[in-house]
């Protein structure tokens, strides 16, 4: 029988920071933009599945130059569908980092500062005059997510400090969320030092692309998930035949033993391409 791991759509169980009684949340988060073919983000909103959305990727910085890889999704239209996604409470994030062949990392704490300064100029809610905003002048997300795979660690918690600094500009609210989406593996030898800030409020662990502690082989994640108290997982989905198998497992096995965990927060799904041909959260959203 082919790999579990191999067939499966990539997902992960939600922590968070503050602790809640351990139930089903029905909370589903989803990374958009990895793919042409998903449809856009609005359409991905507009199905009723997911809480978050997070915007995929933010893959080019640390050396003086900032830009995204959104897989040739045409910037133009994502600012309207950011505002309309946040006008039905879904969350919008952009992720920065992913694909470790991507040209990023923090060489130093200037770094840090300058990354920064133009997230929350161009994607937040900054506003200074010359910095090109992708997704139009008037549309910001609503937080930032880690998913580093490439470089060293240094320098991301001063990263973390300085993004949660500007919620003094925000009254009554947090403007500016952090989550992260650690490997599964405990500690993430990348986030560690950025997660022990205390500043992010959710983490999705990683249970695709390391198969050291994949879902499948069960046993060695429930450190990692809960070691540090805050996330959202995920599981890669695939072939139907092996999804059902799966799916099985998740109902009857895994979820009811995590969702004893007072910070469980519910299942993130790598990616919406594979959601959108599997019709996988349709399913799964009921028992998260």
């Amino acid at each position: 029988m082919a790999s579990l791991a191999a067939l499966l759509i990539p997902l992960s169980l939600t922590l968070l920071v503050a602790t809640a009684t351990a139930k089903q949340t029905g909370q589903l988060t989803v990374f958009w933009g990895r793919n042409a073919n998903e449809g856009t983000l609005r359409e991905t909103c507009d199905t009723g599945l997911y809480n978050t959305v997070i915007i995929s990727f933010y893959s080019v910085f640390g050396h003086g130059r900032y830009w995204g890889d959104l897989s040739g999704h045409p910037l133009n239209t994502i600012g309207a569908d950011i505002k309309h996604c946040q006008s039905s409470n879904i969350l919008v994030l952009l992720s920065i980092g992913g694909d470790a062949s991507k040209t990023y990392s923090l060489p130093s704490s200037q770094s840090a500062a300058d990354v920064a300064d133009n997230l929350w100029n161009a994607h937040l809610g900054g506003r200074r005059p010359g910095v090109f905003r992708p997704f139009g002048g008037d549309a910001a997300v609503d937080g930032i997510d880690f998913y580093i795979d490439n470089g060293g660690p240094a320098h991301y918690d001063e990263l973390a400090r300085r993004l949660d600094g500007y919620n003094k500009f925000y009254r009554g609210r947090k403007g500016v969320r952090l989550t992260a989406t650690p490997r599964c593996g405990f500690p993430d030898g990348r986030l560690d030092h950025a997660l022990r800030t205390g500043l992010f409020e959710r983490i999705h662990v990683r249970f695709y692309g390391n198969d050291t502690c994949s879902l499948a082989k069960g046993g060695t994640s429930e450190r990692g998930v809960l070691g540090v108290g805050s996330g959202e997982s995920g599981v890669p989905e695939g072939a139907q035949g092996t999804v059902a198998v799966y799916l099985k497992y998740l109902y009857y096995d895994l979820l009811p033993k995590v969702q004893k965990a007072p910070n469980y927060g519910g299942v993130m799904v790598w990616d919406r391409f594979a959601d959108k041909k599997t019709r996988w959260s349709g399913v799964v959203k009921g028992w998260a």
